[in-house]
């Protein structure tokens, strides 16, 4: 098991506190710094990144405009021939997991991203109350069809490369946000997807406090498709009317222990990272879920786990960041 952090394609403070807090294995999106179709390109940040230490261990996100191909619009076969690109320059890398997601339209969403939390802190809220629900745009029958298209053009590249395409949740797990539909929302949609794709290469990025927000058991989920997770995020949420609210790592419902303790028992080779966490004092609000000092609390937290669970065993420490 490997401790992870999102981290920005260029040094910042945010890298500089993360080798402080001894991370290791870097996760980023490489646009609009560095061009995911030039291999030149992605070896300058590669390079960036192995001499503050760092070793990239996945890419995350759209890597770039990806609304051609989950719109179903014209171009998207110039942009398919772009992210097969993308994913043999991965390949030649050595960088093993992508990160991706078909949420169309809209993103990951919060309703609010300001809610007063523990001490001051901001954190944010989902709730369906905030955010009614619209007349669909289009299908989620023409979403699918977008998505099976994406599956058979790019998969046989990912294969190739020795790339395995991690699929998040759509977050939240709604059926539709903003009138666009949204597809990846259960259980039942990963299993889907398994059959559509049914390769080697395809993969499941568990963001486990979604699954829990989609009302899935999500340690019966890990137990499932642990052939199938090379990526775990780990957050929690506390309900709230209507969705959810993120917490601190350490102040949710939830036993994140558990779930690192299943991880292990299951002999699972994961990389993991802290997902959303609050900004904290002194911080800007500028990207919520994603200031640092949360996420380097957070990351001292799963050290801190990962040490109890190993000593004992050998009477020594063997959590690795």
């Amino acid at each position: 098991m490997r401790l992870g952090m999102f981290l920005p394609p260029l040094p910042d403070r945010r890298w500089r506190l993360a080798a402080q807090a001894g991370v290791r294995y870097a996760v980023c999106r490489m646009n609009p710094a560095f061009d995911p179709f030039r291999l030149d390109s992605m070896s300058e940040a590669q390079k960036g990144f192995r001499e503050a230490g760092f070793e990239i261990a996945a890419l995350e996100g759209d890597q770039f405009d990806m609304s051609r191909i989950k719109l179903g619009l014209p171009g998207r076969d110039e942009d398919l021939e772009n992210y097969r690109k993308m994913l043999s320059n991965m390949g030649k890398l050595g960088i093993r997991i992508l990160c991706y997601n078909f949420m169309a339209g809209v993103g990951w969403f919060r309703s609010k991203n300001d809610v007063p939390y523990r001490g001051g802190a901001l954190t944010s809220r989902w709730s369906r109350d905030d955010v009614p629900e619209e007349p669909l745009k289009f299908s989620h029958e023409k979403l699918w069809e977008n998505y099976t298209c994406f599956l058979k053009a790019v998969l046989p590249a990912a294969e190739e490369a020795g790339v395995t395409m991690c699929l998040h949740p759509d977050d939240p797990p709604v059926s539709e946000l903003k009138g666009y539909p949204r597809i990846i929302n259960s259980a039942d949609a990963y299993r889907k997807m398994l059959k559509l794709a049914a390769s080697p290469n395809a993969g499941i990025t568990f963001c486990a406090a979604t699954f829990r927000a989609m009302g899935e058991d999500d340690m019966a989920l890990i137990r499932e498709w642990k052939e199938k997770i090379p990526f775990v995020h780990m957050r929690d949420n506390q309900p709230v009317p209507g969705g959810f609210m993120e917490t601190f790592h350490d102040n949710g419902p939830t036993d994140l222990a558990a779930r690192f303790e299943l991880l292990e028992q299951l002999d699972m080779d994961v990389l993991v990272r802290p997902d959303h966490a609050p900004t904290m004092f002194g911080e800007n609000n500028d990207e919520p879920g994603y200031a640092a000092l949360g996420r380097i609390f957070a990351i001292g937290y799963f050290k801190g786990i990962l040490d109890t669970m190993t000593k004992g065993k050998d009477g020594s420490s063997c959590s690795k960041a």
